[in-house]
């Protein structure tokens, strides 16, 4: 029909325009954005100076907010360095997680009194509990599990259990510790420090690492009067820290630093083991915090003065708190009376705080001598 022709005329007509039965267009090339490197979810910790961290840790540096990974490791992982500068242990990597909320927490132990608002890792279960509540001495020694109106569960991803490159003592805890401390005494000359002796306070046993850490601490603080003093109070006996007497010059071995180290052959010794000229360089000990630390690490470590042990193997070994103090000064204050006593109780009461603190008990062996 007529009709019938001219609808399917126009049918034809629209079906060209529209491009309706014609092959189909080949599309146009389109440009495309390069491939990019997708961030990788990871976990991170910021980078630390100082810190010796194990093979694969990816680190923040916040001084650029660049992302680092530990690719090649050596003596101590990665030997204190520095992201930015040794390529050979770092290499730039992509990673697009936030770090976990963290908190300071301690390993809970049985017959601690913990004060308010101290969180605890109950090992049975391995959750973490905060104490909401105190009695007459903190926690009064009770179980998270079981005394919920002094505990609440809570929860913590970060925090320190001993080894892995952390120091077991916070920045904040450090801070408690010594509320009246010089400024000398800095917490990051602490923590660098602690890659000279990285056995130092890194025990399997987490409990064991944080007494070692109270135990260098009350007996640093004990020396110093709380971190205050740097030098030695009586400088006038100076000539007197020399052997063989006499030889020892124009320069002056009194006690310097946390543990007040003292005598020509200490600071002989020490500047050897950790590559540092103290004989000709005593006031080092007085004037770089980080040296400081390292002379008080290196006696804590490997002297034992008249006895047996340094006190390191004193407190990883479970001879107990006295057999540091034999270590240090035991001519004088172990066995005594009088002042000596006084002295030895004053670093007994000093590490009984700390241990509590911290969060453990004060551990095996006598605590006096």
């Amino acid at each position: 029909m007529k009709g019938s022709t001219f609808y399917t005329l126009m049918l034809v007509v629209l079906a060209g325009c529209l491009g309706i039965g014609s092959p189909p267009l080949r599309a146009m090339p389109q440009s495309q954005a390069s491939p990019s490197l997708a961030a990788a979810s990871c976990s991170f910790t910021t980078w630390a100076p100082g810190n010796n961290y194990p093979l694969g840790t990816v680190v923040k540096y916040n001084a650029n907010g660049n992302f680092y990974k530990v690719v090649n490791v050596g003596t101590n992982g990665s030997d204190g360095t520095d992201p930015t500068i040794s390529t050979w242990y770092w290499q730039q990597t992509q990673c697009d997680a936030t770090p976990p909320a963290t908190c300071s927490f301690s390993v809970w132990a049985a017959g601690v009194n913990y004060p308010l608002g101290t969180i605890v890792k109950y090992n049975p279960n391995g959750n973490f509990y905060k104490l909401m509540n105190v009695g007459t001495n903190g926690s009064d020694g009770t179980d998270p599990t079981i005394s919920t109106w002094y505990w609440q569960p809570t929860q913590c991803s970060g925090g320190s259990t001993g080894g892995g490159g952390s120091f077991v003592v916070s920045e904040a805890l450090f801070n408690q510790m010594f509320p009246s401390r010089n400024p000398f005494y800095t917490y990051a000359g602490l923590v660098s420090a602690l890659s000279a002796f990285p056995a130092f306070a890194t025990e399997s046993d987490p409990n064991v690492a944080r007494q070692e850490a109270a135990a260098f601490l009350a007996n640093a603080s004990h020396e110093t009067s709380g971190l205050v003093y740097i030098r030695e109070v009586n400088q006038a006996n100076w000539n007197s820290y020399c052997q063989p007497v006499g030889s020892c010059g124009s320069y002056q071995y009194y006690g310097r630093g946390p543990l007040q180290l003292s005598w020509n052959y200490n600071y002989s010794s020490a500047g050897l083991a950790l590559g540092i000229d103290l004989l000709h360089n005593p006031d080092l000990v007085a004037t770089d915090a980080s040296v400081a630390w390292k002379t008080a690490l290196w006696y804590w470590m490997t002297q034992s003065g008249q006895t047996a042990l340094t006190p390191h193997q004193a407190i990883s070994g479970g001879q107990g708190f006295g057999a540091t103090i034999r270590a240090i000064n035991g001519g004088i204050e172990c066995n005594a009376t009088g002042v000596g006593h006084d002295e030895m109780q004053d670093r007994v009461n000093l590490y009984i705080r700390y241990t509590g603190l911290l969060g453990v008990s004060t551990g095996n062996g006598a605590i006096g001598c």
